[in-house]
């Protein structure tokens, strides 16, 4: 896709459709319109008994948006069982420019010094977009995944989108939906506001959980 740029990228979100490459070394971008679309609702993210006490232990230590190039960098790794990615070098580029723009963040776990778990994601409006994840260390991905959570419930986000269903994410709850049905929650929350920075950054994991169980 030539010229493809950042602002062609906002766009893309705002119409439903996202990026992907073949493969790690493919400089080539194309849009995914799918027809069933995956999406955490917000109000009743189930957090796994084990996972929370994970959570609650304060395992991680759990930052926000202090490693963003190195959280995608460890998404596009491979990994056994996974030896390509769909985020290429343009890919890459494009989020560097939408974090640097306030429009994408990541929130990554860290365990004596070393960051071992983390997620990244696009946020417009009300709307956030989790593009990917990774992790080392057991947990670690899922916790940032709560912490995620949290962050969304507290800000006053109005959709979660993970694009796709994963025997990963079918455990907090993640449900599938048609496209019509997809694109009017999305129109609703780009017409919305919201605070990514509104849960604190000091919030220990019972907080998270908190603001997870809490009613809506």
């Amino acid at each position: 896709m030539d010229a493809f740029t950042v602002d062609d990228l906002v766009s893309c979100y705002q119409r439903g459709v996202f990026p992907m490459a073949d493969a790690r070394e493919d400089e080539n971008v194309f849009l995914i319109d799918p027809e069933q679309r995956g999406v955490l609702p917000l109000d009743r993210v189930h957090i796994p008994r084990r996972l929370a006490r994970t959570v609650r232990s304060g395992a991680f230590e759990v930052r926000i948006d202090s490693a963003f190039d190195a959280v995608i960098e460890a998404c596009a790794a491979a990994k056994p069982g996974r030896l390509e990615t769909w985020i290429n070098a343009p890919i890459q580029q494009l989020y560097g420019e939408l974090f640097a723009r306030g429009l994408a963040h990541s929130v990554e776990c860290w365990h004596d010094g070393r960051m071992v778990g983390g997620l990244y994601g696009v946020s417009l409006g009300a709307a956030f977009f989790g593009e990917s994840m990774f992790s080392t260390q057991r947990d670690a991905s899922k916790a940032a995944l709560a912490h995620l959570v949290a962050r969304l419930r507290v800000g006053g986000y109005r959709l979660l989108d993970t694009q796709f269903i994963t025997d990963h994410l079918l455990q907090f709850g993640v449900i599938e939906i048609p496209r019509a049905d997809y694109r009017r929650r999305l129109a609703r929350a780009l017409n919305a506001q919201a605070d990514f920075y509104g849960f604190p950054a000091a919030a220990t994991g019972a907080d998270v959980l908190q603001a997870i169980n809490q009613a809506s």
